[in-house]
């Protein structure tokens, strides 16, 4: 008999489902907010008693300042406000009021107006919103006005010590400025004590004549004016030389002769006049 074929029946191991583990979603976080603080004229504020001045020392028995129908722009609201200075409101913005408006007035006696620290609403409106502030009138501040000496105190410490060391030719130029063809006579003692009266009275004009590089230009073209070297024509356009009246150079309209001439004295051709007559001079 013939043998039956064996069928293998080949089994499959069961499919085992493995657990879904499910991955955790990160939320992102909100951007934080930032907190914009508006700023006012009104912060900082100091409580406490004001002087107010009427400005160019003006001192009149009475001075009524304006009280109303005055206006303040504002930066962050973006318009203008009306200001009006009551004395049962708590603040000075009409917009901002409440029931009735009293008004009352603001009077400078002999010039000037204490405010006390309790009055803060017509402090606010002197020293922050009112449009005349600085232009009528100006607020008493003792540590602005302590800065400002300070600076002018040390302008003038600088102005003198430049005054001291300054050379001979530097100094009459610069004393030229403020007393003309008179510095020519002048000795060296008189020279260096109203250079020092100069420097003293005016610092800053002092320091600014003594960095100005064309000072010493316009004082040597004078003194070759006045020793005939140069000759400037009667209409002070034209420069020539004394000798032969031979034209140099003609002044630009509406410039000073002496400073064109200084500006000249920097180009090549003025370069070599410059040492010509510097050769005369010495």
């Amino acid at each position: 008999m013939a043998k039956k074929k064996e069928i293998k029946v080949e089994t499959t191991p069961p499919v085992v489902e493995q657990p879904k583990v499910e991955t955790p979603v990160m939320e992102k976080p909100l951007p934080k907010k930032v907190e914009t603080k508006s700023t006012t004229p009104e912060d900082n504020w100091e409580i406490k008693d004001r002087m107010y001045y009427l400005t160019g020392n003006k001192a009149p028995l009475t001075y009524l300042m304006r009280g109303s129908n005055i206006f303040y722009f504002d930066e962050e609201k973006g318009y203008e406000r009306e200001l009006k200075h009551t004395a049962n409101q708590r603040t000075c913005f009409v917009d901002e009021m409440q029931g009735e408006q009293r008004l009352e007035h603001i009077i400078f006696k002999n010039g000037s107006l204490m405010v006390p620290k309790n009055k803060t609403v017509l402090q606010k409106l002197l020293s922050l919103y009112h449009p005349h502030k600085d232009k009528v009138y100006r607020e008493h501040k003792p540590q602005v006005i302590a800065a400002n000496e300070v600076e002018t105190i040390e302008m003038e410490i600088e102005a003198l010590n430049a005054a001291k060391n300054l050379d001979i030719d530097m100094a009459e130029a610069v004393m030229r400025v403020e007393v003309g063809s008179k510095v020519s006579e002048m000795s060296s003692k008189e020279l260096k004590r109203d250079l020092l009266l100069y420097a003293k009275r005016n610092p800053s004009l002092f320091l600014e004549l003594v960095n100005d590089e064309n000072v010493v230009l316009r004082n040597f073209g004078i003194k070759a004016t006045e020793m005939g070297i140069l000759k400037l024509s009667a209409d002070q356009r034209t420069f020539s030389w004394g000798s032969n009246d031979r034209k140099l150079m003609n002044v630009p309209f509406d410039e000073h002769p002496y400073s064109a001439l200084a500006a000249w004295f920097k180009t090549d051709e003025g370069m070599e006049i410059y040492s010509n007559i510097e050769k005369r001079l010495n």
